[in-house]
């Protein structure tokens, strides 16, 4: 009898694991290869198109997949037009253009979730960063949880290094992960309303954030003019934390390791950034990157392979949505 449910056991152990790796072994990198052979480049093409229309576009696609797989899974769920869904949480945009051009080449085939996936990938590439082989197969999901959820999920501007891990930890990533994939804030443009805490009254002291250098200090105060007013209460123009500014001052177009330098010259433009030198095993992987692009690159793709494993639905669930915008 014992020996029978030690048998059982295992059995039920092994049926189990082996389940585990049929769902993860459904994302596949030539999972389009028959049914859309051109994917992978009609979407560098939109991807590029957009790129030269509004550089920014690269950070805001990059981001997109970020947002999506951090708050429901690598779902596309966050494209959903819901009222008060996580498309309508901050930094979310759609990408219709390019859902369209592959719809036009393969309809009905390829998931929103996989587009973003890529998109992501070639916006790092477009702007000098380096290269990874995306795995497909994601389905799109059916729900969008609401923008307080959403907000509540993501990493946000003002979160303390204790509140970022454990945001990481709750979808499978570590300390190597926030780090590296921190670095991609090399690239994009933030609002004077992420970072005007650092300027004005810095954690309620009344005076700013001595961690920054004060010539940088001194510029961002001038562009965002008396916003600590209007965010204390007191009349200013609300349209002041709406001015924005490269995330990285010095090297504002390229995906490079140039980052991490800034954190160590104290020229982080986000508190959420500067909080990386606060613990021995960030600062130490700060250090490695800002010396070494090449760590920093390998890093970072890993980092982005295993985002977008976060929670994909795959088989038979969910579905291939034709419009992203709304379930089908």
């Amino acid at each position: 009898m014992e020996k029978s449910m030690s048998f059982y056991g295992y059995s039920l152990i092994m049926t189990f694991f082996m389940l585990f790796l049929g769902a993860r072994s459904q994302l596949t990198p030539n999972f389009y290869e028959r049914t859309c052979p051109k994917l992978l480049s009609i979407v560098r093409n939109e991807v590029q198109k957009a790129f030269n229309k509004e550089i920014r576009m690269a950070a805001s696609l990059l981001w997109l997949h970020f947002h999506d797989c951090f708050v429901n899974g690598c779902d596309g769920s966050l494209l959903l037009d819901v009222d008060d869904g996580e498309k309508f949480s901050l930094s979310n945009l759609n990408s219709e253009d390019l859902k369209f051009a592959v719809e036009s080449e393969c309809p009905d085939v390829i998931s929103c979730a996989d587009i973003l996936a890529i998109a992501a990938r070639d916006s790092v590439v477009i702007t000098g960063g380096p290269a990874w082989t995306v795995l497909l197969g994601r389905r799109d999901g059916f729900v969008s949880i609401d923008k307080k959820a959403t907000d509540d999920a993501l990493p946000s501007a003002f979160d303390t290094l204790y509140n970022i891990t454990f945001k990481f930890k709750k979808v499978g990533l570590d300390v190597t992960d926030v780090v590296s994939l921190s670095g991609s804030h090399t690239i994009g443009l933030a609002r004077c309303a992420a970072f005007s805490n650092r300027l004005f009254n810095f954690e309620n002291t009344g005076l700013p954030d001595r961690t920054l250098d004060r010539n940088m200090l001194s510029q961002l105060q001038g562009l965002c003019g008396n916003i600590g007013s209007y965010y204390s209460g007191y009349s200013a123009d609300p349209n002041l934390g709406n001015a924005t500014t490269f995330l990285d001052r010095d090297s504002t177009k390229v995906f490079d390791n140039h980052y991490f330098q800034n954190l160590l010259n104290r020229k982080a433009l986000l508190s959420s950034d500067q909080v990386l030198l606060s613990s021995y095993e960030t600062k130490r992987l700060v250090q490695d990157y800002s010396s070494s692009k090449d760590r920093f690159f390998e890093d970072f793709a890993e980092s982005m392979v295993k985002m977008g494993n976060v929670s994909p639905l795959t088989g038979s669930r969910g579905e291939i949505r034709k419009n992203c915008r709304r379930v089908n």
